[in-house]
């Protein structure tokens, strides 16, 4: 664990340095080209964002040719800018041409960063699905399931006589029972409480 701290402390060192040295670079040309001011910092960052921007397309894995064009065209942008800070081109008396390259860029990178941002991956165009669909395996046609078994209905059953008392008397289990719960009674609690059989118990709750 303390082996990849290490290492992973020594690379974003390392990035840190290499990207401060580069931001600084890139103003110095910048200023060298004419720009100024805030303008003169706003460069670097444009060149930044446009290769983190190349770098998540290309992390995404979609549009990879694009991605690597932009990565390269940014990637040229900031070596160039190391390159010509380093003693081979006269800052003080700066081509034409390099001129020309500073201020286009701010159009150069705002379109590279609007087609990164925005384009969308290439989808399967409905033809392909349709070649696809006829390209694949036949689907298999299996015979209908035989229809199940009419079920005989079970005969009714058979009224159960009740009492004229016993319902009388269950009338007032109920009334006792709605009272206190405030709910009416059900078939299985009526069971309990008189202490009959199930048939009868249905028998007297269709009375009630």
């Amino acid at each position: 664990m303390r082996a990849q701290l290490a290492r992973l402390d020594a690379v974003l060192v390392q990035a840190l340095i290499a990207a401060a040295l580069s931001f600084a670079h890139i103003h110095d040309v910048a200023v060298a080209a004419g720009q100024d001011g805030w303008k003169a910092w706003a460069y670097p960052v444009s060149v930044d964002l446009l290769l983190v921007a190349a770098w998540r397309r290309l992390r995404s894995g979609t549009g990879k040719a694009a991605a690597w064009c932009w990565f390269i065209i940014a990637l040229a942008a900031s070596l160039g800018a190391n390159v010509a800070t380093a003693g081979l081109l006269d800052l003080g008396d700066v081509p034409a041409w390099l001129r020309i390259l500073v201020a286009g860029w701010p159009a150069v990178a705002f379109l590279g960063g609007t087609l990164l941002a925005h384009s969308a991956p290439k989808t399967a165009t409905g033809a392909e699905v349709i070649e696809d669909q006829e390209d694949g395996p036949e689907p298999i046609h299996e015979p209908p399931a035989p229809d199940p078994p009419a079920i005989e209905a079970s005969p009714e059953r058979p009224p159960v006589p009740v009492p004229a008392a016993l319902i009388d008397h269950a009338r007032k289990v109920a009334a006792e029972h709605h009272t206190r719960t405030g709910t009416p009674i059900d078939t299985p609690t009526l069971r309990t409480r008189l202490g009959v059989p199930e048939p009868m118990a249905e028998a007297i709750a269709a009375h009630l």
